[in-house]
């Protein structure tokens, strides 16, 4: 009885060791997908994001892809962006975030009310609503009507429409401008035509990122035709 219970202790104590591991090693990845933080802002949206990570539903991103698109604008010094398909807001925190950096500003339109109002919160909370022009309407409508040029695209809404959105931003994108798509892995009709076409382009070189299990296209715009 007592060598049972004695194993029986072993397992619980090798368990509970084994999860404690898990869970530095998750906090610790966690951590280092995050930028360094160097100013009050960028404290304010680390801590918002921290303490949010969990609430990321409702068609949002994963954190993961919020800072591939963060490094995008970044690396890329792009200023003037664009999102389709809000949600309640963690892609444009972390585009919003990247901004902060570059001196830009972020439009980006969401159809849905609730998600609408939502997002409104999230990126006050987060401190970055200087950094954001958030509508909402569909984007059907309002993306042909933008007007001036921009360097950043991320489409993010309905799959069946990333081509007209595409086609809709081409002539308003800047050479060295990026058009980005979100849930590419996907791979369904809809998707694979907007991918057909955009790899079809010689002006655009179109990249697959494959550190997101969603998959993000990245196409870049090389010359005007």
């Amino acid at each position: 009885m007592r060598i049972i219970i004695h194993k029986r202790i072993n397992i619980i104590m090798k368990f509970r060791l084994f999860f404690a591991v898990f869970l530095i090693g998750s906090t610790s990845m966690a951590w280092s997908q995050f930028p360094e933080v160097k100013t009050d802002l960028d404290r304010k949206v680390k801590a918002f994001l921290d303490s949010n990570s969990r609430n990321w539903r409702d068609l949002n991103i994963p954190l993961v892809d919020g800072k591939v698109l963060y490094d995008l604008i970044v690396e890329n010094n792009y200023k003037s962006a664009v999102e389709i398909g809000t949600s309640t807001g963690h892609s444009a925190i972390w585009i919003a975030w990247a901004l902060s950096k570059t001196g830009g500003k972020l439009i980006t339109i969401e159809i849905d009310g609730s998600r609408y109002q939502k997002a409104k919160e999230n990126i006050e909370l987060a401190g970055l609503s200087d950094y954001v022009d958030l509508r909402h309407g569909n984007a059907h409508q309002l993306v042909p009507a933008l007007n001036g040029k921009y360097d950043f695209v991320f489409s993010d809404a309905d799959k069946d429409w990333y081509k007209n959105y595409f086609v809709a931003m081409d002539s308003k994108l800047v050479v060295g401008g990026t058009f980005a798509a979100h849930n590419v892995a996907q791979r369904t009709r809809d998707i694979r035509e907007f991918l057909d076409y955009i790899e079809s382009l010689s002006n655009y070189k179109t990249t697959i990122d494959r550190t997101s299990r969603e998959g993000i296209s990245i196409s870049r715009k090389i010359s005007e035709k």
